[in-house]
């Protein structure tokens, strides 16, 4: 198979009768076959391209997760186009930097209000069309006149794209996605067929035409993207759901896989916790007897020979407890689900450790858009709490120690060594568009430094231990570029040096070291004030005042929370000799500090 077009056009043959996708139209979900998602994503490509789409132009998906979204995208494929898609939640800046970057021909956008902010913020020469999936306004192209005019062009005999599809190689760009960042402008990631169709051919788990798939992360990040893509492959049934539904959605469904990300998790794992806190005393006392057994039967059962002698007294008190209190609680995902794979994150390890303990099999990724993006997953049969698995089929995976550049793994005495992950494989992606400074920056003879660390544990499956990069990802899978940020907070006359944490949690706090000057009514040194109240509660009112959306910032930019430090940074301890901040160092140093703005009200 050369392209994904190729797939799109093998599955529509393989599965056509089968329900590909479904929209909640109501209290029910509305399915499309796979004849007819093919068929309308063939109209529209015969449509587009009456429009003047050519091969390998770009054309802008601005939208979110439905059906209109991956008939938009597939006809973008049998065009030979690529998409640059995006969420309607783009953004002011974004939009003025991507629609003229990326060279867009023609957009599609889901809504009149996302038209709107497009029309009045982009000027770009190359933009001619704009269309609209829903709604009518007299600056768009609408979706339902376009499919129209491809059925009518397809009766008449039109081949445009089935000759089209016998170029479209493996080669060839087939999405183009900005990277998502405050750190200048966003990073155009370029994606070839190849590169996807790696992932798809490699999977290392069984998914069969059965599946029944919830989409509930953004369509256009590449970790559901590429879930999404596997289903088609497979003849899976999709179904869209959102935050707001998920919860009855889950219970409809009944779904087998889904793609997530920790935050749900999270989410799920406190509302179990409150729900049982409500009970009555009897009920607790059940939930914390089945679930501490179920971590001591989960943790034997995977756990070493010795540990395997325990699993005869437990099997009859787990599998009666099971029976009694976790049975209902796996029934809230619909009772059927096999595993859900969770990326854009690491998963806090209680919440890791409680939802595979009690059935409900959750296997942690790793990866990054530049590479498509699995670099590691966890399976069925390498199922290791703490880790993200086993590397992917056919990726070559090295740490590198960051200070002396020496390769640690593979070694012969790496085990319990870190080191910053490089990677090679068919899924690395071409190149960051028109920035071959920044591609240079990243990929060195083949490899790709992830700036990530990690671990590779003696039973071959992954750690991820700390960043080498500064980029925070949140929880959520938000990324956050803290440099920004801390400049911003820089400018306040009462903050003398600071730091921005908040990797994997759902929020971001900052390590501020106040101005001992600005501050001296609070005390005569830092330690002393760092202790006050009334210094800590200037600073509050600071970091408002600099950090908010008239400022720029997004939502989850905020600083939530944060802690005053006692003493400067100096050089040689917290600061380079270029006074860059070590921000792993200083992680490190106030770790307890850093413990305590995420632990509060546990």
């Amino acid at each position: 198979m050369q392209s994904i077009a190729h797939m799109y056009q093998e599955s529509a043959r393989k599965y056509r009768d089968r329900p590909a996708f479904a929209t909640r139209k109501g209290k029910e979900f509305q399915s499309r076959s796979y004849g007819q998602l093919y068929d309308d994503a063939l109209a529209l490509a015969t449509a587009l391209a009456e429009l003047g789409l050519s091969s390998g132009d770009k054309v802008g998906l601005f939208a979110d997760n439905r059906y209109e979204w991956i008939v938009s995208s597939m006809a973008i494929t049998l065009c030979g186009a690529a998409d640059v898609p995006r969420g309607t939640d783009i953004t002011a800046d974004d939009i003025r930097h991507i629609v003229p970057h990326s060279d867009m021909k023609i957009l599609i956008v889901e809504n009149e209000s996302t038209l709107r902010r497009v029309t009045a913020l982009q000027e770009s020469a190359v933009l001619k069309t704009v269309i609209l999936m829903e709604g009518r306004d007299s600056n768009a192209r609408q979706f339902l006149d376009l499919l129209e005019r491809g059925v009518e062009l397809l009766s008449r005999g039109n081949q445009t794209i089935q000759d089209r599809l016998t170029a479209i190689a493996s080669e060839h760009l087939f999405t183009l996605i900005y990277t998502s960042g405050t750190t200048g402008q966003p990073k155009g990631v370029m994606l070839s067929h190849g590169n996807l169709l790696s992932q798809i051919k490699r999977l290392p788990m069984e998914i069969s035409a059965e599946e029944r798939i919830l989409s509930i992360l953004p369509v256009w990040h590449i970790f559901e993207r590429i879930f999404e893509l596997i289903a088609i492959s497979r003849g899976c049934a999709t179904y869209y759901s959102s935050v707001r539904t998920l919860k009855e959605d889950l219970t409809i469904v009944k779904p087998t896989f889904m793609a997530s990300a920790p935050r749900l998790w999270e989410s799920i794992y406190a509302g179990i916790r409150s729900a049982v806190a409500r009970g009555p005393a009897s009920k607790r006392l059940l939930f914390r007897l089945a679930t501490l057994l179920a971590s001591a039967y989960y943790t034997a059962k995977n756990s070493s020979a010795s540990y395997k002698l325990a699993l005869p007294l437990l099997y009859l008190p787990y599998r009666a407890l099971d029976w009694l209190v976790l049975a209902k609680i796996r029934q809230a995902t619909g009772g059927k689900l096999k595993a859900s794979v969770s990326g854009g994150g690491a998963l806090p390890l209680h919440v890791d450790l409680f939802f595979n303990s009690i059935g409900i099999p959750v296997l942690e990724g790793y990866g990054m858009t530049e590479t498509s993006p699995v670099l590691a997953v966890r399976t069925p049969e390498q199922l290791v709490v703490g880790t993200v698995g086993p590397v992917y089929p056919d990726t070559d995976l090295r740490l590198v120690d960051p200070q002396t550049k020496k390769v640690i793994w593979p070694g012969l005495d790496a085990q319990g060594k870190k080191g910053e992950i490089h990677v090679r494989g068919p899924q690395v992606m071409l190149g960051y568009y028109k920035n071959p400074e920044a591609t240079a920056a990243v990929i060195s003879e083949g490899w790709l430094n992830t700036g990530d660390l990690g671990m590779m544990m003696p039973d071959g499956c992954l750690r991820i231990v700390g960043r080498t990069k500064e980029t925070i990802v949140l929880l959520g899978g938000e990324n956050v570029e803290p440099v920004p940020i801390e400049n911003r907070l820089l400018q306040s006359p009462l903050i003398s040096q600071c730091m921005v944490v908040g990797q994997d949690q759902k929020y971001l706090g900052a390590l501020i070291v106040p101005d001992a000057e600005a501050l001296s009514r609070y005390g005569e040194d830092l330690a002393t004030i760092a202790r006050h109240p009334g210094a800590a509660q200037e600073i509050r009112a600071a970091i408002k005042e600099c950090i908010n959306e008239s400022a720029g910032f997004k939502s989850f930019e905020r600083i939530v929370d944060f802690r005053l430090l006692p003493e400067v940074f100096t050089v040689g301890s917290e600061l380079t000799a270029k006074l860059s901040i070590k921000r792993h160092f200083i992680a490190e140093k106030y770790g307890h500090l850093i413990g305590e703005m995420y632990t509060r009200g546990d």
